[in-house]
C-alpha cells in the first residue's frame, strides 16, 4: 500500500479528532483557551456544529475517516490533527512538536497507529522539535521543510536523513519571525497546494528563493490578500485535484480558486479553526491520497 506524500491528490484515507475528544466541554475549553494562546475561547456547542458540517464535505469526498480516542493527555490542540505526525509513501513519522504543550500527542498518535496497523518509518529523538504543519509535499518526490519556531535544525537533520530513499530533492524554507515565538506559524501558513501546479500562497510571507523555485515548477500562484490571510484563507486543504476546502469569510481567494477551474467547498470555521488558528488542513491527517 501507497501511503500519501502528496497535499493535492484524492484523499481516500483521513485521520481526524472530534471536538467531543478535544475540547470536552464549555467548562473545559474556559480553563484551558487562554494557556493554549487561542485568540478567544471557542463556544463548545457552537464548535460541534461546526465541525459537523465539516465533516459533511468530507464525507462526500473521502471513503475513509478514522477519529482519534480521547486521551486526558492531549489538550485542546489536539483537535488540529495533521501536526504531531507526517506520512510519506511508506508510512508515517512521528514528530514532537515545537509547541511544548502538545508534545505528549505524539506518543498517543504512536500507539493508535499502531493498533491501526499502520507503518512507522521513523521517529525524531533527542532534541529535534517539528510540527506536521512545517512539511510540504510539492510533489511525491519534492520534500519543502520549514525551518522556524516549531521545527528546528536537528529535526531537520533527522527527517533529511529518515526520506533520502524517498526524496529527490528536501528543500529547507526559512521562516520570518512574523508574530513571535508564542503565535504558530508554519510553513503551510503560507502555501496550501491544490494541484501540482496550483498553489495557494501569502506571498509576503515567503521566501524570494522558494518562491521563484515555484514559479520556476511552473506552478501557479494564487495570492491571498492580508485581511484574508487572517483568516486563514491561505489555509486551503485538497480533496482532490482542483477540489478544495476553505474556511467562510474569504471570498476574493475563493473566486480565484473558482477561476483556476478549482471546485470550493466551505465551512463555518470560526470556533474550530479561527480561534485555534488551525484552518481545514491542520483539521485532517491525510494518511492515503492517489
Amino acid at each position: 500500500m501507497t501511503y500519501s506524500s502528496s497535499m493535492y491528490q484524492s484523499l481516500k484515507h483521513v485521520i481526524v479528532k472530534h471536538p467531543n475528544e478535544a475540547f470536552i466541554s464549555q467548562q473545559h475549553l474556559s480553563e484551558e483557551w487562554k494557556k493554549f494562546n487561542y485568540i478567544e475561547e471557542p463556544n463548545f456547542e457552537e464548535s460541534i456544529k461546526e465541525y459537523a458540517e465539516f465533516i459533511s464535505i468530507l464525507e462526500k469526498n473521502v471513503p475513509i475517516i478514522d477519529y482519534l480516542p480521547a486521551s486526558s493527555e492531549a489538550g485542546l490542540d489536539s483537535l488540529y490533527a495533521h501536526d504531531p505526525i507526517k506520512f510519506t509513501k511508506e508510512g508515517a513519522i512521528i514528530l514532537k512538536s515545537g509547541k511544548k504543550l502538545r508534545q505528549p500527542e505524539a506518543r498517543i498518535y504512536k500507539e493508535y497507529l499502531l493498533e491501526k496497523g499502520i507503518p512507522i518509518i521513523g521517529e525524531l529523538t533527542g532534541d529535534a522539535v517539528s510540527d506536521g504543519g512545517d512539511l510540504v509535499w510539492l510533489d511525491d518526490k519534492t520534500l519543502a521543510v520549514g525551518l522556524g519556531y516549531r521545527t528546528n535544525n536537528e529535526a531537520i537533520k533527522q527527517l533529511k536523513e529518515m526520506t533520502a530513499h524517498l526524496v529527490d530533492e528536501f528543500i529547507v524554507v526559512q521562516l520570518p519571525h512574523d508574530q513571535g515565538e508564542d503565535e504558530c506559524l508554519h510553513l503551510m501558513s503560507f502555501i496550501s497546494m491544490v494541484d501540482q501546479d496550483l498553489a495557494v500562497v501569502h506571498s509576503r510571507l515567503m521566501p524570494v528563493f522558494f518562491r521563484q523555485l515555484l514559479i520556476e515548477r511552473g506552478i501557479t500562484l494564487i495570492e491571498v490578500p492580508d485581511e484574508e490571510y487572517r483568516n486563514l484563507g491561505c489555509n486551503v486543504l485538497a480533496l482532490a485535484p482542483r477540489v478544495c476546502v476553505i474556511a467562510a469569510g474569504n471570498p476574493v481567494t475563493k473566486q480565484r480558486l473558482i477561476d483556476a477551474g478549482a471546485t470550493v467547498y466551505e465551512y463555518k470555521g470560526n470556533e474550530i479553526s479561527y480561534k485555534g488558528t488551525g484552518g481545514p488542513t491542520c483539521l485532517t491527517c491525510p494518511v492515503i491520497r492517489a
